[in-house]
């Protein structure tokens, strides 16, 4: 084992979450491959770069795939979270969020919230204020939606149509002259 390689403490923790095919052989070196896609993504290389001894990484990163798709990884987060809560091991008040990074398509506005997320937050935001929701001070907000004055592609096309006919019909770039025509200053 290596460093940043899971260890068997953790491997038994995580090792429950990681699916076996029902049918055919087992696989040898699942919790190798494992840590295959930690190393990939810890240090950030190709998954050409993978060391040997996480095995080919062609095996490595179709497992990855399997196990993305299969949604793996967050059910691996999910029981993870749960096991560390049961174990008193979670402090969810240091948990936030940087808005310069949660950022929402314009189109995003106007979500629609079930009844049972919205009593949650309700009640999180209570809980933060320390004020029941009905007396908070009531946030007014003013949506403004910016246009941007860049031309479309369309518009840049036809400027660009009209520069190269003026070009042609006048024999070079617009605004110069041609050093054999009759016009003034071409000498």
């Amino acid at each position: 084992m290596t460093r940043g390689d899971v260890t068997d403490a953790e491997w038994e923790l995580i090792g429950p979450f990681v699916p076996v095919a029902a049918g055919g052989r087992l696989p040898r070196r699942l919790r190798d491959q494992f840590n295959g896609v930690l190393w990939r993504f810890r240090t950030g290389s190709p998954w050409r770069d993978l060391p040997g001894r996480y095995g080919p990484w062609q095996t490595v990163y179709g497992r990855f795939r399997a196990w993305a798709l299969a949604g793996v990884f967050e059910a691996l987060m999910d029981g993870l979270i749960a096991e560390a809560g049961s174990r008193g091991q979670v402090d969810l008040a240091l948990v936030s969020v940087d808005s310069t990074v949660a950022r929402a398509h314009q189109d995003a506005a106007g979500m629609a919230v079930s009844g049972e997320v919205l009593d949650a937050l309700e009640a999180a935001l209570t809980e933060e204020k320390g004020v029941p929701l009905e007396r908070q001070e009531r946030v007014r907000l003013r949506v403004v939606r910016v246009r941007r004055a860049s031309p479309t592609r369309q518009t840049r096309r036809a400027a660009r149509n009209a520069n190269a006919s003026a070009a042609r019909a006048g024999g070079g770039r617009p605004g110069r002259a041609r050093p054999d025509s009759d016009a003034p200053g071409a000498d």
